[in-house]
């Protein structure tokens, strides 16, 4: 009996043990604090989680994991399965994706910027390139165009950028410095301070960035109409860990990414619809630029910028025309679509 015992024991042990085994927990990477630019991880965690019967989860860590210009460093080397991160703050690593932040690409909706950075993420270029760091993009973190806010009197026409210290990544820095303007590319959790202490003089972000690290809260003024374009921050996974998970696990991650990004986007709506109120509420000016200056702008930092990233590219073996029509015509095709 007593041998009996044992062997049932040790029969319940191995079967708790291979139950655990089989759980599949995934570490992610992102920075900040939960805000609408991370909701559509936040709810990928989720229905993962439910499909699979709580047998695959996600931890995602808000600064916890990596700084947010190291997340891609720190898939490369299997620190966490997941992270997100923004082109701009290390271009070098990934050339391909930079064709989405050339300025005025005339992108209207958060629709078509989902339409527009996944049609470049399945781009063989873009493949290749995120694979050098052993990872596979999953999906796009899609923002409004980038608009800024600003300390002092308003800068409403194209003269006044001139000298205007900005905080501007990847090509809207570009398109601010074509003006004259000063760039910074410091991080979004740097922005606050750079603002208040000086650093720089406007701050260049979406509606939910000037909410999150409070640089409306310093602002006397917004442009509502600028829209110089914006930047574009991947979701990306280790490929070892997403080789790893079963068929189950990976059908439940696949196939959650399109509802994941849906309710990112009517998240982010209920964003966008009260944003008048809030600049309201604490006193913002909202500046509209003229169609001339808006104009100018656009001539000075438009085909230039394009033409010389393309140049670059090329210049590095990556196909920087092809990528570029690539974004125009499902640009179209999506407008077509609607």
């Amino acid at each position: 009996m007593t041998r009996f015992l044992t062997g049932a024991a040790t029969a319940a042990l191995c079967v708790a043990f291979v139950t655990e085994a089989a759980a599949t927990e995934w570490n992610v990477s992102v920075w900040g604090k939960r805000r609408a630019f991370t909701e559509h991880i936040e709810k990928l965690a989720e229905l993962v989680s439910e499909k699979t019967g709580g047998e695959f989860t996600m931890n995602v860590s808000y600064g916890g994991l990596s700084k947010n210009r190291e997340n891609l460093d720190g898939i490369s080397i299997g620190a966490f399965e997941m992270a997100q991160f923004c082109a701009g703050y290390h271009p070098d690593k990934n050339r391909v994706i930079t064709v989405l932040e050339l300025p005025f690409l005339g992108v209207n909706t958060l629709e078509e910027e989902v339409a527009v950075s996944h049609a470049v993420y399945a781009h063989p270029a873009a493949v290749e390139e995120m694979a050098q760091w052993d990872a596979m993009y999953l999906m796009t973190s899609p923002m409004p165009q980038y608009n800024i806010v600003g300390t002092g009197e308003p800068r409403d026409e194209l003269a006044e950028f001139d000298g205007m210290r900005v905080r501007a990544t990847g090509g809207i820095g570009k398109a601010f410095e074509s003006v004259g303007a000063v760039p910074t590319s410091v991080t979004s959790s740097e922005a606050y301070q750079a603002m208040e202490s000086g650093v720089v003089d406007t701050v260049a972000f979406a509606q939910h960035a000037h909410l999150s690290f409070g640089t409306i809260n310093e602002a006397d003024w917004w442009t509502a109409n600028l829209n110089p374009g914006t930047v574009n921050c991947p979701v990306v996974v280790n490929i070892d860990a997403y080789e790893s998970l079963s068929d189950a696990e990976r059908e439940a991650l696949d196939s959650s990414v399109p509802e994941a990004i849906d309710y990112y986007l009517e998240n982010y709506g209920k964003l966008l619809t009260r944003w008048d109120e809030v600049l309201e509420e604490k006193g913002v000016e909202k500046v509209m630029l003229s169609d001339d200056t808006i104009a100018a702008f656009r001539t000075t930092a438009a085909d230039p910028i394009r033409e010389a990233w393309i140049a670059d590219m090329e210049s590095q073996g990556i196909p920087g025309q092809e990528l570029y029509d690539l974004v125009i015509e499902t640009l179209n095709t999506t407008r077509a679509g609607n």
